[in-house]
C-alpha cells in the first residue's frame, strides 16, 4: 500500500488540539504509521499571524493522491478551516508532502510538496520519525536538505507532545 507523509499544522485557537483533531480524522482514511512530535514554529512567508503548531504524519492508505488530497481537504473544512488566505492565519492545514515515490505537478496537487525543502518546520519533523527520507524529485535525504537549508525561523520542539497525542490516538 503507499506511503504517503502528512504535514499538519495550525496557528489559531487550540493549536495542539486542532492537531490532534486532525490526525484522528486522518486515522479514519488511512493508517497511521508514525506520528512526529509537535513543534512550535514561526511562520513562513507571511510573517503579521500567529506563530504555529507543527507536525508530521507518515501514514499508510489506499487513496490515489487526488482522492488523498480530497479526503485532507474535507477533514479541514470540519475541523474549521475557513480558506480567506491561503497564507494567512488558520485552524487547520493538511498537506501532502510525499506521496510514495511520485511526482505530480498539476494545478490541484504538487507532489512532493513543492516548498518542503525549504522550510525547516517541515524537514524537522519528518527527519524525526523517516531519517533515511529521501526527495523523489531532489535526489537528497531529508539530512541533507537540513543541512543546506537557509531558512533561519524558529521551529522548537514541544515537550512530551509525542506521549500526550499517541496516548489520545490509542484511547
Amino acid at each position: 500500500m503507499p506511503i504517503a507523509f502528512i504535514g499538519i499544522g495550525s496557528n489559531l485557537g487550540n493549536r495542539i488540539e486542532n492537531c490532534i483533531k486532525g490526525i484522528e480524522g486522518i486515522s479514519t482514511f488511512a493508517k497511521i504509521l508514525s506520528l512526529s512530535s509537535f513543534y512550535e514554529t514561526e511562520p513562513v512567508d507571511r510573517e503579521d499571524q500567529p506563530d504555529f503548531i507543527n507536525c508530521m504524519a507518515k501514514i499508510e492508505t489506499s487513496l490515489p493522491p487526488f482522492e488523498l488530497l480530497t479526503s485532507l481537504k474535507s477533514l479541514e473544512n470540519s475541523v474549521g478551516r475557513k480558506q480567506l488566505d491561503r497564507r494567512g492565519p488558520r485552524v487547520i492545514d493538511l498537506d501532502i508532502i510525499s506521496y510514495d515515490d511520485l511526482i505530480i505537478e498539476t494545478e490541484a496537487l504538487t507532489v512532493p510538496h513543492p516548498r518542503a525543502h525549504m522550510r525547516r518546520f517541515v524537514l524537522q519533523p519528518l527527519f524525526e520519525i523517516a531519517p533515511g527520507f529521501i526527495h523523489p524529485l531532489l535526489k537528497r535525504t531529508v539530512l541533507e536538505l537540513l543541512k543546506e537549508l537557509k531558512c533561519t525561523k524558529r521551529v522548537l520542539r514541544v515537550d512530551n507532545s509525542s506521549t500526550f497525542y499517541s496516548h489520545k490516538l490509542t484511547t
